[in-house]
């Protein structure tokens, strides 16, 4: 199996701790987390500012400098902010290429995001988010994708060098669109031949009680690594879920494809382990109707 690279995403603008240490230029909190997330395996660190309207250009390569102080992972820039954008890829000068996330499909930004991507030599996130919003359907979002990749290609840009995320919505939203998501991964790689594929996977744990989120996230990870997931933003702090990136747990990533192959299962017979991953993923097919008490014997 091969290895699920992992980009963290808790140096977020909207954490609790972490926001406030953005806002007052404090980088102990930000370098011990990154030190953190380092440690337990990530390879990129994502950095979120948001929209960052007010001071992104000069928070942005704050962050930068303030993280490669104590680690030298490649950076994941997550801002909507092109200035933002431009001054954190010009202050990145460790690690490997930065990943600019991310360029989406509406025409205004587009232009603007592919043309940083190639004058800074980064890596981009294509996020398949169209002028109209989010794609309805998984034709959608191959007809985005293939207009993204166009375009990045037409600007020098090769397809190694892009990252598509078609976009995770959450269990309790529309079971079709998370279903769009799986069926789409699995068409990657013969619409785009070597593009990469991405996907916050968070996002599919929106919602649903915290002490229940790794449940979801973990299934969906493997879910997606069946149909060819390459690399996927998430909670580093989750031991298995790192676990899991490294390929560990074989049994459990088999147990997942046997039920994507649409074999059966008996659930009764599995661990406690393989269970939670069995009903996990009866839920996020859509073969059985989630609620919070979708675990439970």
């Amino acid at each position: 199996m091969s290895k699920i690279i992992a980009i963290a995403e808790s140096i977020n603008i909207m954490s609790k701790t972490i926001g406030p240490a953005m806002k007052d230029r404090n980088p102990g909190p930000i370098q011990e987390m990154a030190l953190a997330e380092a440690k337990a395996g990530a390879d990129f660190l994502d950095v979120n500012i948001g929209p960052a309207r007010k001071d992104g250009a000069e928070l942005m390569p704050w962050l930068v400098e303030t993280i490669h102080a104590v680690v030298d992972l490649p950076l994941s820039l997550d801002t909507t902010n092109m200035e933002a954008m431009e001054a954190g890829l010009q202050a990145h000068t460790k690690g490997a290429r930065p990943l600019v996330n991310s360029v989406s499909c509406q025409a205004d930004r587009m232009e603007s995001g592919i043309a940083l991507v190639k004058k800074h030599n980064a890596l981009m996130v294509g996020l398949l988010w169209g002028s109209d919003g989010m794609p309805r359907d998984v034709n959608e979002r191959a007809a985005l994708a293939v207009d993204l990749i166009y375009h990045a290609n037409e600007a020098g840009i090769p397809n190694e060098d892009i990252f598509i995320d078609p976009i995770a919505t959450p269990i309790m939203g529309e079971i079709n669109q998370l279903k769009a998501c799986t069926e789409f991964m699995q068409m990657l790689a013969e619409i785009a031949p070597g593009c990469r594929s991405i996907v916050g996977l968070s996002n599919v744990s929106n919602g649903a009680p915290t002490e229940l989120r790794p449940f979801l996230n973990r299934a969906y990870l493997l879910m997606l690594y069946k149909n060819g997931l390459y690399s996927a933003i998430l909670d580093a702090y989750d031991a298995e879920i790192m676990a899991l990136c490294r390929g560990e747990h074989p049994e459990i990533f088999d147990l997942v494809n046997r039920m994507m192959d649409g074999k059966a299962v008996d659930i009764g017979s599995l661990t406690p382990e393989q269970r939670a991953y069995a009903r996990s993923v009866n839920v996020l097919t859509g073969n059985v109707l989630f609620s919070n008490s979708w675990l439970d014997d």
